[in-house]
């Protein structure tokens, strides 16, 4: 083929056909916003139905070493923390949950000085514990801990220090299956849960997954995650996938709070 021979007419029509092909499989859209629901969803819609006396909203590690500029890692999580308005939707969501009356929930991230002598680890693993995600100086102890790293946001504060929170024991790796926290929301007569925090790929899904498999109901608010970005993968993206996939329902934090306000 002589491609010196080809017409500007036709080059011209073949670019407007395969632009107007890229717009109706939706790539120019998602080019846009990667993060957009599809606008023709082939999986069911959520059948979750919302009953605010057996919902608790659950926060992952709201702590200043995901969420802060301050924090140990912010280069690897700020720009998600930010592209989703993290703090400022976390923040909404626990002052509707504490007006509502409802139970709200922290399963925080805690490494001790015993943690750091493990003798294996992940990748992520390696990372938080050269950093000093979370680091505190001992299980018995408080000593440094108030605005370290592993203390949490100002913002959050007055609603997680009101004494009517729970503050489960640390999750050490991503799910909650080394701490408490089932215990705690089972004992409040709480099968349905309202999921937010950090990270999206890890402590969030793995929390996910293990609260399906115990037989709770699941929300995750997709606006109130967020996630790491490295040159690995971004972990926002590929967890909101999953979230489609598996959670009862994804929403944003102003649908969640448009369920309290009618309940």
């Amino acid at each position: 083929m002589n491609f010196n021979r080809i017409h500007p007419a036709k080059v011209f029509s073949c670019s407007a056909l395969l632009a107007a092909l890229l717009m109706a499989s939706g790539i120019s859209s998602a080019a846009e916003d990667p993060y957009a629901d599809p606008a023709k969803p082939a999986l069911p819609a959520s059948t979750f139905e919302w009953d605010s006396s057996r919902t608790a909203l659950v926060v992952i590690d709201p702590q200043i070493d995901f969420m802060s500029p301050e924090g140990a890692g912010w280069s690897i999580f700020g720009q998600s923390v930010t592209e989703q308005k993290l703090v400022p939707h976390l923040t909404k969501l626990f002052k509707a949950f504490k007006q509502a009356g409802s139970t709200v929930a922290i399963s925080p991230h805690y490494y001790y000085p015993h943690d750091h002598k493990w003798e294996f680890e992940a990748p992520a693993e390696t990372v938080q514990h050269k950093l000093g995600l979370f680091d505190r100086k001992g299980a018995l102890t408080l000593d440094g801990f108030r605005n370290s790293g592993a203390d949490f946001m100002q913002e959050f504060k007055p609603f997680i220090e009101d004494g009517n929170t729970i503050v489960a024991s640390p999750h050490k790796l991503y799910g909650p299956q080394s701490n408490d926290l089932m215990l705690q929301l089972r004992k409040k007569r709480i099968d349905k849960i309202v999921l937010a925090g950090m990270a999206s790929n890890l402590c969030v899904e793995s929390h996910l997954r293990e609260f399906l498999e115990r037989g709770f109901e699941v929300v995750v608010v997709r606006d109130a995650v967020a996630g790491p970005k490295l040159p690995d993968g971004d972990g926002y993206g590929s967890a909101l996938v999953n979230f489609r996939y598996i959670a009862n329902g994804v929403m944003t934090t102003d649908e969640v709070v448009k369920k309290l306000e009618k309940r």
